[in-house]
């Protein structure tokens, strides 16, 4: 499955971030060593699940890199232009193309691991989307200070992954109500006013479950969708403030200090002197005190045996 990264994101002066990306991609902020986008990139690149990786929004002058085929893909201005100009080019690549995986480039805890494990999750169905929650319980234990926003279903309380995966035809229907939809990514509220006041009402007074909630969106949309619980919070712990910046960098100048350690531990096993061999016995020369000495030994043992 092919991997779209959308990159576009360009903080303004009155951004939070600003100060950090310097009027610069928000992609581009440093983060324990790497651009924010390269340590996304070394999770596709490690994926066994990833084909190609299309960047949208930067060129190949930022320097970035990955294991699998990337290519670039320039910023579209919106959004909604980004995916669609990212799905088109993996159907250059493949025109037999399916399904994508799509990418925020500002979740710089991702594992390859997760990655792997989504496609092969949502691919058990056949569905047009699958959209990624984190339960409140699985962020707080994971990053207990991280402040996230959390939307408060009858059932559970929940924050949206930063990685789902689309049908190809996602990008080419609904593209009036997806705009909408995307413009209020972050006010649940009006999303499901989107959806009907009816959901909207239900929302505000947390009477609607997970799978109702699911179930009317996808009616609304005219699409088969599937919600995906993580029990993992990296991929849905994104870069919308400066906490949450420093936050994951610290978290990862942490593993990285664990890695350097056991990578040193390990190389000193590998190095360690083998032991020296025990010298050999000297054999007895005759006539020597030894020598008289044996035979003294070996004497008294015989009369022993013989009594």
């Amino acid at each position: 499955m092919d991997a779209i990264i959308t990159a576009g994101g360009i903080p303004r002066p009155e951004d939070p971030l600003y100060t950090y990306s310097h009027g610069d991609s928000k992609a581009l902020i440093e983060v324990a060593g790497k651009a924010m986008i390269q340590w996304v990139l070394d999770a596709l690149g490690d994926a066994k699940r990833v084909d190609n990786v299309i960047v949208v929004g930067l060129s190949s002058k930022s320097g970035v890199t990955c294991k699998k085929p990337i290519y670039f893909v320039s910023n579209q201005g919106r959004m909604l232009a980004n995916i669609v100009a990212g799905v088109d080019k993996a159907l250059e690549l493949n025109k037999k193309s399916q399904h994508v995986l799509l990418v925020s480039s500002d979740i710089p805890a991702l594992k390859a691991e997760m990655v792997d494990w989504l496609v092969d999750t949502c691919m058990e169905t056949k569905d047009d989307l699958y959209y990624g929650i984190c339960p409140r319980d699985v962020m707080e234990k994971r990053f207990p200070n991280s402040k996230r926003t959390y939307t408060k279903l009858k059932d559970i309380e929940l924050c949206g992954a930063d990685i789902n995966v689309i049908h190809v035809s996602m990008a080419t229907e609904h593209l009036d109500l997806w705009e909408s939809l995307i413009g209020s990514r972050k006010n649940a509220f009006r999303q499901a006013s989107m959806v009907g006041w009816d959901t909207a009402f239900q929302l505000a007074t947390r009477s609607i479950t997970l799978d109702d909630l699911v179930e009317k969106a996808c009616r609304r949309i005219g699409v088969k969708g599937r919600a995906i619980i993580w029990d993992q919070a990296e991929p849905c712990m994104d870069v919308d403030k400066p906490h949450q910046l420093e936050l994951l960098r610290e978290d990862l100048e942490k593993q990285q200090r664990k890695s350097a350690a056991k990578a040193r531990s390990a190389a000193k096993k590998t190095t360690k002197k083998p032991a020296k061999p025990k010298p050999e016995a000297k054999p007895i020369k005759k006539g020597s005190r030894g020598a008289k000495k044996a035979s003294t030994l070996t004497a008294r043992t015989k009369l022993k045996a013989g009594k």
